[in-house]
């Protein structure tokens, strides 16, 4: 007896957990249809004349208006200067123990 309790009570959870899988899955399949899951804004038909406006407050000057610059530049470092600036960095850590037992 107490098999079939369990068999029932497995078989229930079943149900509602492959239902609750299904009603998942449909619901993202409409948001994508529907375009809610992409990263690209879309613009909206009043404002179709207007170029888009960014909205992060870092995209903006003091002034308010969109910066038209690139926002991360990348100076390209030669492998030599990369190890003297690493080793000027390690020299002047303030632990330097390994430096003063070598000595001795």
């Amino acid at each position: 007896m107490l098999h079939l309790i369990y068999i029932l009570a497995f078989t229930v959870i079943a149900f509602f957990a492959i239902s609750n899988l299904i009603r998942s899955l449909i619901t993202i399949s409409a948001d994508t249809q529907r375009g809610a899951w992409t990263d690209t804004p879309r613009p909206s038909k009043s404002r179709q004349n207007s170029p888009y406006q960014a909205s992060h407050p870092e995209l903006y000057d003091e002034e308010g208006k969109p910066i038209n610059e690139p926002l991360l530049v990348i100076r390209s470092v030669s492998v030599e200067d990369a190890r003297q600036k690493l080793d000027s960095l390690y020299e002047s850590s303030p632990s330097q123990t390994r430096s003063t037992e070598d000595e001795s």
